[in-house]
């Protein structure tokens, strides 16, 4: 599992630190030190290994606010050059079967880089892309889109929740804890998931 905004700002300084306290962690925290075990954590849930790349997520490349995190992106932003670049070379030393990206649901200006560095790195792969998720939550037009939510067995539920438990930093201001998310996570398989039908 690839992460491509990890990289570390050792002072950040306004809407970066604001996105940081806004969480309940002080300033002198290393936060991207704490997503990045999360990440490992998560990974551990799933029997999967963390790969970090060392770029830097949108609050500390010039989006000043929550609203432009989630419009158009930066005309001086250029990050995506340099991701697809690392992209390639980890599809190169990796040599995947499969590569999952985001579908950019939410429009949260990250999201649509990775996405453009994979169609940029993966002609040569087959790409699936997930929903993002929470933000899918939150958009009216995923409810109508057709979805197919394989059954999961009882194992594979519980290593989703553990590996969702593991971004502690991320539950409180998206599901309001951990109990929340869980039974959100619970319920969501069963809403989305439609029985495949021969044509």
């Amino acid at each position: 599992m690839a992460t491509c905004f990890t990289g570390n700002v050792a002072q950040p300084t306004g809407f970066a630190l604001a996105c940081q306290l806004d969480k309940g962690l002080g300033a002198d925290v290393d936060y991207m030190a704490m997503r990045r075990a999360e990440d490992q954590a998560a990974c551990e849930a799933l029997s999967a290994r963390a790969t970090h790349l060392p770029f830097l997520e949108a609050p500390h490349r010039g989006y000043t606010s929550a609203q432009m995190l989630f419009a158009a992106r930066l005309t001086d932003d250029r990050i995506v050059d340099d991701v697809a670049a690392a992209v390639a070379e980890l599809l190169v030393a990796e040599r995947p079967d499969l590569v999952l990206g985001p579908l950019c649901i939410g429009n949260h200006v990250d999201h649509p880089i990775v996405l453009e560095a994979i169609r940029r790195s993966a002609a040569d792969h087959t790409v699936l892309l997930w929903e993002d998720w929470p933000y899918a939550d939150r958009e009216d037009r995923v409810a109508a889109m057709p979805a197919v939510i394989e059954r999961l067995t009882p194992e594979t539920r519980a290593r989703r929740i553990a590996a969702c438990a593991a971004y502690g930093s991320q539950l409180g201001f998206q599901f309001g804890g951990v109990e929340a998310m869980t039974e959100r996570t619970e319920r969501i398989a069963e809403e989305r998931f439609y029985p495949l039908r021969a044509y």
